[in-house]
């Protein structure tokens, strides 16, 4: 008591047993526990809505890119890429980005992705050149081609490859169904194994539609394609038809 008295009279107050510094421990303890699962969910909703303003601005290039192309979507024949080595198809993040550049901001590139890059995307940037959204071929192929596609391969097989035919806004029968820019992989909902993007029925993305909007969707609420998958580069109906809602 007296030692107590001491410490109290020198202004040091009465000090911590063991027993209560490790209760003191173990509440912080806990309290991480509960929140740092919050604080995870927090940042992946964080950077989930970072996509979507990617695609909102993405929308808005696209919009002035058609304003200056008589309402016509970009268009060019397949494989776009100039290296025989490294083909890329029109409808690949890399083939559509110079269309819409000069309304986001010069010299992208996989160092310098702008808003074509989703935060959350875990792909190697060398392997896509930081690009994460696909845009749908039905955008620049006629309806009647798009049904005679019924296999993945179809959309990057340079032995099928059909000219590219130019669509403008008028013929999208159904803004608010038909996917316009969509992101390629499940970037904020993890899928445990390789994620086959619009080839597979796994995980969850962010849409953009013909109308505008954007949509967080289960790949298992897209309509199936002529392929069998929820891909809307293959959309029935091409770009008269829709990808959602599934019924």
């Amino acid at each position: 008591m007296g030692c107590i008295c001491e410490r109290i009279r020198k202004g040091l107050g009465p000090g911590f047993s063991l027993v209560e510094l490790l209760v003191v421990i173990a509440t912080i303890a806990l309290l991480l526990s509960i929140l740092m699962p919050s604080l995870g969910r927090a940042r992946s909703m964080a950077m989930r809505l970072k996509c979507a303003h990617n695609l909102r601005q993405i929308d808005m290039a696209m919009h002035l890119y058609l304003s200056g192309n008589d309402d016509t979507y970009p268009c060019t024949q397949d494989p776009v890429s100039e290296d025989p080595n490294n083909p890329y198809w029109l409808w690949m993040g890399r083939g559509w980005r110079a269309f819409v550049e000069p309304y986001l901001e010069t010299n992208i590139n996989k160092d310098n992705p702008s808003v074509l890059f989703c935060p959350q995307d875990r792909t190697e940037k060398d392997e896509y050149e930081a690009t994460s959204y696909a845009y749908s071929m039905a955008f620049y192929h006629s309806p009647e081609q798009i049904d005679d596609m019924n296999s993945p391969s179809d959309t990057y097989d340079k032995n099928k490859v059909q000219p590219s035919v130019p669509q403008r806004c008028s013929n999208v029968a159904k803004p608010s169904g038909k996917i316009l820019v969509g992101e390629w992989n499940s970037n904020h909902y993890r899928i445990k194994s390789k994620d086959p993007g619009w080839w597979g029925w796994q995980g969850c993305r962010n849409y953009l539609f013909a109308d505008g909007q954007v949509r967080y969707l289960q790949a298992g609420r897209i309509r199936e394609a002529n392929d069998g998958l929820p891909d809307a580069n293959l959309t029935v109906g091409g770009i008269k038809g829709r990808d959602w809602p599934r019924i």
